[in-house]
């Protein structure tokens, strides 16, 4: 059994492997899912397991507390481990750093996502939210989409974004912080959401036409990014079914009020990358939402330990 730091993830890691490694798990046979979550005091645990017929099986599970990066000195919100089980033979093969593995297979999924639907000569980017997947999704968006030259970043707390439009200036990329939400979603191309929101922030009515809307952070029944007129007028996608449908509200919510049904989803990533549904023109807005799942961390564990070796 190997056991894979978060140092071991970095070298062998880029925006570029892990969304190819993304790539390639779905070209195999869909993975067979289950998740458990327990809630105490606004913190949670969550246990989540994979099968991918053919690659491998894992189990990750990680505590998700909040407040977490307030406190001095800040931790992450997010932490685990990874699991990755030998499809041959069924022993441990791996044991990775969680909160590492998270950052790549999000970003990842939502970048592979990008690649598939935003249009190829998107500009300007909107990043609503400025906690920690912030930063690796403008990065991996741009990996996906070079042509991105200039990133907007709305948070409820400000000074958290001009921290992170500084530190992404650092690194080359043209950041502003902006205060009119609004506005900011009637002027972007791309726009990544990565919140704790229950109300919807994004409106479809501010969208404009051949905008691209990936929305990362409603990951329980009771959360939402995007308002029922944002799902309605563009074409929605999902990572996966089983882990969206019954189990994040961004889906179940217009669901049960009959907004939307399962056929108003237009595909998962499977159909994505395979070809077998995408955009269909320039002036059309597509929605993408990131639903996570274990065997996105499976893809991407299983591409780390064969790099490690």
């Amino acid at each position: 059994m190997r056991i894979i730091t978060g140092d071991d993830i970095r070298s062998v890691c880029s925006w570029p492997f892990a969304v190819e490694a993304l790539r390639a798990g779905h070209l195999m046979p869909p993975a067979e899912l289950k998740d458990s979550l327990i809630e105490n005091a606004g913190r949670k645990m969550l246990v989540r397991t994979a099968w991918i017929p053919g690659l491998a099986s894992g189990v990750k599970a990680v505590t998700i507390y909040p407040d977490n990066p307030s406190q001095d000195p800040p931790r992450p919100s997010v932490q685990g481990q990874v699991l990755l089980f030998d499809e041959a033979e069924g022993h441990v093969a791996a044991v990775l750093e969680g909160v590492d593995l998270t950052a790549w297979k999000t970003a990842g999924d939502s970048a592979l996502g990008a690649s598939c639907l935003a249009r190829k000569d998107v500009r300007t980017m909107l990043m609503v939210g400025a906690g920690s997947m912030a930063r690796p999704l403008i990065e991996a968006h741009c990996s996906v989409r070079p042509s991105i030259d200039h990133v907007m970043i709305w948070n409820r707390s400000a000074p958290r974004a001009q921290e992170l439009a500084a530190a992404l200036g650092r690194g080359g990329i043209n950041a502003e912080v902006v205060s009119d939400l609004d506005a900011a979603v009637s002027r972007a191309e791309l726009i990544s959401t990565a919140t704790m929101s229950t109300e919807p922030l994004i409106r479809g009515a501010a969208l404009k036409p051949g905008t691209h809307v990936d929305l990362v952070g409603a990951y329980t029944p009771t959360m939402r990014e995007a308002d029922d007129a944002a799902l309605t007028g563009g074409r929605l996608f999902v990572d996966s079914y089983a882990t969206t449908i019954g189990h994040i509200g961004e889906i179940m919510i217009p669901m049960e009020a009959g907004v939307i049904t399962r056929a108003d989803i237009r595909g998962d990533m499977h159909d994505l990358v395979q070809g077998k549904a995408g955009r269909t023109s320039d002036d059309e807005i597509t929605l993408f939402k990131n639903g996570g799942g274990a065997h996105l961390d499976v893809m991407i564990a299983h591409a780390v330990h064969g790099a490690v070796g």
